[in-house]
């Protein structure tokens, strides 16, 4: 548990399938994050100062079945499963268990696709359903998600064989990642006073939360920020390679391929050419590998922003921002004419209050 005397943290173990809850230990150098699009993490040392603790920590830390669980007074701030626990003992004599944990999403990563599937003109949100059902409902792989019940309004036509043995986590990103595609997490929160639940977010084209901006200013609210932008990966042009296609065992196997897709307006206003490939080795339609090559490309257009702020946290900056418009002001040397425009958050990085250091949230914005 962490403290001050505003806030108090609380690490909750229980057992991953059933919820029920084992302990909740004391943790040093907490550190989680959550985001749209890329699984949250959890980061802490529980120490181990007596027998006591020992036995307890070893009976509520059990990799792969141990669900965590953090609360900020009386709100669920971030839930996932641990993977791993290091148990150090250094020069000094301290005893503690570095544990890691992903968001609930990456358990969809570590779940197989054992079945065929088909369908054709399917929403895509209605395919991200079927794929979470058919995890739920195998035993052992029901973690209590509840799914968002919206519709995107774009079919999808789509098969997958079990010979592939598919990630579901991927089979859900690839349908997240064509064109029209859609935005997804796994948010954790309180059903009511008591129960802890888990849900499926859903958003097309994009996740939004919040009516209002919220305005953070600097100096201000904004302790500090970084504003990268990097062309490493940005793209004029770009063409996909999908699966063989080849049946035919005498002759040499080509991948399907897209016909290569040319953003012309940047050349025009004097852009350079800049070549993007990518590998969709399991597409072996060529309409739906053209269209994940046409959304690549739109994707890499530009170089890739994403500026972070640091505030302060409490009042309106919380994890619950995800998805919500902030009205970002800032005021220094490098923007003498003041920057003030609107970003959506797409991820939270929390620091908790620790000696001397306040607590503090790091703010991922997209750059509209």
């Amino acid at each position: 548990m962490i403290s001050t005397p505003s806030t108090t943290y609380r690490v909750l173990l229980t057992d991953l399938l059933s919820d029920r809850l084992i302990d909740s230990l004391p943790i040093q150098g907490l550190a989680l994050d959550d985001y749209i699009g890329k699984t949250g993490s959890l980061r802490g040392t529980v120490p181990v100062p007596n027998r006591q603790i020992a036995q307890r920590a070893r009976q509520a830390l059990t990799p792969g079945r141990t669900g965590v669980w953090v609360e900020r007074g009386p709100d669920i701030w971030w839930g996932g499963i641990l993977w791993t626990l290091n148990l150090s003992n250094d020069d000094r004599g301290f005893l503690g268990a570095e544990i890691q944990a992903g968001g609930w999403e990456s358990y969809l990563y570590r779940r197989l696709l054992h079945d065929d599937y088909s369908v054709t003109g399917r929403d895509q949100l209605d395919i991200v359903r079927d794929l979470l059902g058919y995890v739920q409902a195998t035993p052992g792989g029901d973690l209590g998600i509840v799914a968002d019940t919206g519709l995107s309004g774009v079919l999808r036509d789509r098969e997958y064989s079990r010979y592939d043995l598919h990630s579901i986590g991927d089979l859900v990103d690839e349908l997240a990642g064509d064109e029209q595609g859609f935005e997804w997490r796994i948010a954790s929160y309180r059903a009511d006073d008591r129960t802890r639940a888990r849900r499926l977010q859903l958003g097309h084209p994009t996740l939004r939360t919040g009516a209002t901006d919220v305005v953070l200013d600097h100096p201000g609210p904004i302790l500090s920020y970084s504003w990268p932008a990097d062309a490493t990966e940005m793209a004029t042009a770009w063409q996909s390679r999908g699966a063989s296609v080849n049946r035919n065992q005498t002759e040499d196997s080509t991948p399907l391929m897209s016909p290569p897709v040319t953003a012309d307006d940047d050349l025009t206003t004097g852009w350079p050419l800049l070549d993007g490939t990518s590998d969709y080795t399991t597409v072996e339609r060529q309409d739906v590998l053209d269209g994940h090559a046409r959304a690549d490309l739109a994707a890499a257009r530009r170089p890739v922003q994403i500026p972070e702020i640091e505030v302060l946290l409490g009042g309106l900056v919380s994890p619950a921002l995800l998805g919500a418009t902030v009205r970002v002001r800032i005021r220094d040397l490098w923007h003498p004419r003041p920057l003030d425009e609107r970003y959506r958050v797409v991820g939270v990085s929390i620091s908790p209050p620790q000696r001397g250091r306040p607590e503090t949230a790091r703010l991922y914005l997209e750059v509209p």
